[in-house]
Formats: structure tokens, sequence, C-alpha cells
């Protein structure tokens, strides 16, 4: 047996100790195969019983008395007498290497290497492609292994012979710079295929149509904006990844089962990270539905605004819908049947500021029997006015009691009430009123247009009440959606 001062400990001078060797099992086949047969030598060699293949304490060592050249050569070295402990083993089941044959082998190595023919100039000439020059560092292994193990022929063919050797590597030689060529071409194209920050850079015409954001930067900017609190519940998807799945849904409206391929993820990942993202969305992002102050009203008024009201106009009210999946309940189809659009719809009241921002948005109600009136009056954008404000709005919002009640005005196109005709007055301030209060039909329209899912029949569930929270999923859809287009350029020309 291995003395015990061997594994344990020495005191000698000069030894050095070495561990044992590991098994590389995450490097390949071959270099897994080597290094376990390595360690299974070393094993049997020490022969300890309380030493196994898995269960080698970490303070075991093996003294260089054990080995010719005073330490273990490297574990891939499996023809060199030290690969394993041989000497002073302390029994003779295992007998010592014999070093005599190693060093012939590398003495014949040696005089096959020192013996190599010098390199003829005409056949470097002949190798060198026309109007390249000559590298050395090129052609540093010109002669291959094949071509040291030919025989040397006799004169003349010497120069043929070997040129034809080397012409055989050059021809190999090529073949692997074409496909690393190849390779690069591949992985480039992959990189461009694939869904991440790659894909947008420096393209604004695929940022606009995939997210409906003007430029790389400000997806970057969302990004760093929510990034700290995503939950990546899934290691294939990135964050970037995450939020831009989540903007193409908003954006194209897109099935869950074609975003799922596009991304090369699980149906049930695509939706549970849909869901996760509008809720960090709508939580981060909903102070950009800012309703200003009345300095800064002032300061940012447009000046056909001016004109036409003073610097009064405080905010531009509309209504629109959504349509919705028809409800299997009878009281809910009644609640949400809208006979001016035919369908069943839910329905959001919309404030913009007169530079074309959106400043409030509502929360969903059934369009079928909820008024534009009984909306503004519950919605909580009352609260918002102050004296002296002005309101514009549609025939249909009847709220001047409402609004008189915060001391401001408002403004609707007038109505005819059984006249022929508007008197000219009447005809001017409408004409006053609806080409300015267009705008908001304009942003209405830029909101469903961009963020498209707003456009197409939303399916029932996400009118379901979020958990804990007084308010659907559709909604916070809603809510994203006006964050998002107030991170564009608005429609009110100044």
């Amino acid at each position: 047996m291995v003395n015990r001062c061997c594994i344990v400990g020495c005191n000698k001078n000069g030894l050095t100790f070495h561990r044992f060797p590991a098994w590389r099992r995450d490097h390949g086949d071959q270099v897994s195969e080597i290094t376990e047969s390595c360690r299974l030598a070393w094993i049997a060699a020490v022969r300890r019983p309380n030493i196994t293949f898995h269960s080698i304490p970490m303070s075991m060592r093996v003294c260089s008395l054990h080995f010719h050249s005073g330490k273990p050569a490297n574990e891939m070295y499996n023809s060199h007498p030290d690969w394993a402990p041989s000497l002073n083993l302390g029994h003779t089941e295992m007998k010592a290497t014999k070093t005599a044959r190693y060093e012939r082998q590398e003495t014949r190595k040696r005089q096959r290497t020192d013996s190599t023919p010098a390199m003829d100039e005409t056949v470097i000439d002949n190798l060198v492609p026309p109007g390249k020059p000559y590298r050395a560092s090129r052609y540093k292994t010109l002669y291959c292994f094949c071509c040291l193990e030919t025989p040397a022929p006799v004169e003349d063919g010497a120069d043929q012979r070997l040129l034809t050797e080397c012409d055989f590597c050059q021809r190999r030689r090529d073949e692997i710079d074409r496909l690393l060529e190849e390779y690069r071409a591949l992985k480039c194209e992959l990189g461009q295929r694939k869904m991440d920050e790659h894909f947008l850079k420096n393209d604004n015409v695929k940022v606009k149509y995939y997210t409906g954001l003007p430029h790389l930067e400000v997806v970057m900017g969302v990004l760093a904006c929510v990034g700290p609190y995503l939950i990546q519940s899934t290691k294939v998807l990135s964050p970037f990844q995450m939020l831009f799945l989540t903007l193409m849904r908003l954006r194209l409206n897109l099935p869950i089962q074609h975003i799922a391929h596009l991304f090369c993820v699980d149906r049930k990942t695509v939706s549970k990270t849909f869901s996760n993202i509008i809720n960090v969305l709508h939580a981060r992002t909903s102070p950009l539905i800012n309703w200003p102050g009345r300095d800064a009203l002032h300061a940012t008024m447009p000046h056909q605004f001016v004109e036409a009201f003073g610097k009064c106009v405080a905010v531009i009210l509309d209504c629109f819908e959504i349509f919705i999946q028809r409800p299997s309940n009878l009281k809910a189809q009644v609640q949400t049947y809208s006979h001016y659009k035919h369908n069943t719809t839910m329905k959001y009241l919309i404030g913009i500021t007169p530079q074309g921002s959106i400043s409030f948005i509502s929360k969903g109600w059934g369009g079928g029997r909820v008024s534009d009136k009984h909306i503004t009056d519950n919605c909580g954008i009352l609260d918002k006015l102050l004296p002296g404000d002005l309101v514009l709005a549609d025939r249909g919002f009847d709220i001047q009691d409402s609004v008189g009640l915060m001391c401001a005005k408002v403004k609707i196109p007038a109505f005819t009430k059984g006249r022929c005709q508007l008197d000219a007055r009447d005809v001017e301030s409408t004409r006053k009123i609806a080409h300015l209060r267009i705008h908001v039909e304009r942003v209405i329209g830029t909101v469903r247009n961009k963020y498209t899912i707003l456009s197409d029949k939303v399916p029932i569930h996400m009118l379901l009440p979020c958990k804990d929270e007084d308010m659907t999923f559709l909604d916070k859809i809603v809510s994203v959606c006006c964050a998002l287009t107030n991170m564009s350029l608005s429609v009110v020309l100044k």
C-alpha cells in the first residue's frame, strides 16, 4: 500500500503533493473517457479502502515519490509513464512503468521533426495564389502529418510528390475556410431573424411596424422603466423579448400561437408573459397619462386654440367603443349591446389636451345603456377641472350643469332646436368648435390604428375584474395603449 505519509502529509523536504485527477464529463466523450480512466488508474494504484471513484476526500494527496519525474503527467497524455503513480506503491499488484520505451518514442518523433526538408522556394511560389504576398504564418502547417509519413521520392520526382501532397492540404484548408465563412454568414442571418434587440437595431421602420413607437431608443427607455419590475418566469425569453412580444401583440393583434412560433416558446409562456408585462406596464406608464397644470397648459397652448377661445381650453372630450365577444349572460348582453354600433361593446371616455396628448382615460362601461353624460359624471374627470376651465365636447355631452358645478364651462356644437337652420353666430361658433374638436377624433383613430388589438373583438375573459383591483384587464390594455401613444409625436400641429 502507499505510505500513509504520502496520502495524509509528509514532513520531508523537497516533496510535492498532488490531487487525484477529476473526471471531466462536460468536455466531450473522448475527454470524459480518458479522464475517467486516469482517475480509476490512480485509485487502483493507491488501493485505499476509504477511497472510491465518487468519494475521494479533498485532503487526500499523492506525493512526488511515486512518479518517475517527480510529478504526474497531463491526464490527457495516457502514454506517459507518469500518467498514474507507479513507484513505491507498497504492493505488487501493479508493476512500475518503464520509461525506456517512452523515451525511444520521443526520440523517433524528434528525429522525424529534425529530418523534415526545407521548403523549396519554387514550391512556395506555386502554392501562393497569384497577386497575394507570401506569409510564412499562413503556410507554417504546410507539411501536414500525411506529408511527413509519405516516403521521400527520388530525385526529380521529389518536388512533384511534395507538391501533390501539399496541394491536397491546401484544398482541405480552403474547404475549412469556406465552411467557416458559411458558418459566419448563417450565424449573422440567424441573429437577424432572432426576435431581440438586434432584430430592430438601426431600422426605425421595423420599430414602428412591430411596436408602434418611433425608434429603438424609446423602446429601450420603456424597458429601463419596467425592467426592474419584470418577473422573468423563464430563461428562454430575455426581458427585452418579454416586452417586445407584448408590444407586438398590442400593435399587430397577433394570435398567441403565432407569437409562440416566432419566439420559439410554448403558447402558455406567451400568454402568461403578456399578462405579466401588461400589469407592469400599466403600473409604470400610467403617470404618462397626466392632467397638466394650468401654467403648463397656458405656456404650450397652440395658436389655433388661442385665436378661437383664448387660453381657457383645458380638455377635449369624446367617447369611443371597443367591440367585445358576445357574453353568454343575457343581462350582460343587454348592458353591452350598442344600438349605434349594432354590436356588443365597451365604452371609454377619453380626454386630450389642446397639444394633443392624452390626459385622461376612464374605465370601461357597457356600451348598451350608458350615456356619455353618465360616464362623464361618474368617471372622476370633473374633479380635475378648475374654475374658469373650458371643455370642448360633442353634442351628446349634455354636461353643462355638471361642469357648471365646478365653475367651468363647456362648449358643444349648437342644436337647431326646431329651426330650419342655424343662425350665422351659431354657424361660426359650431365651425370653431368642430375645427378644434376634431383633434380628439384623430387621437382616438391614432390609438386604434396604432394598436390594432383595440380594433378587433376582445375576448370575454379580458372583461373579468383583475384580482384585488377595481378594473378589468381590458382597462389596463387601453391605458397602456394610450400611454404608449403619448410617447409618439402629437397629431396636433403647433
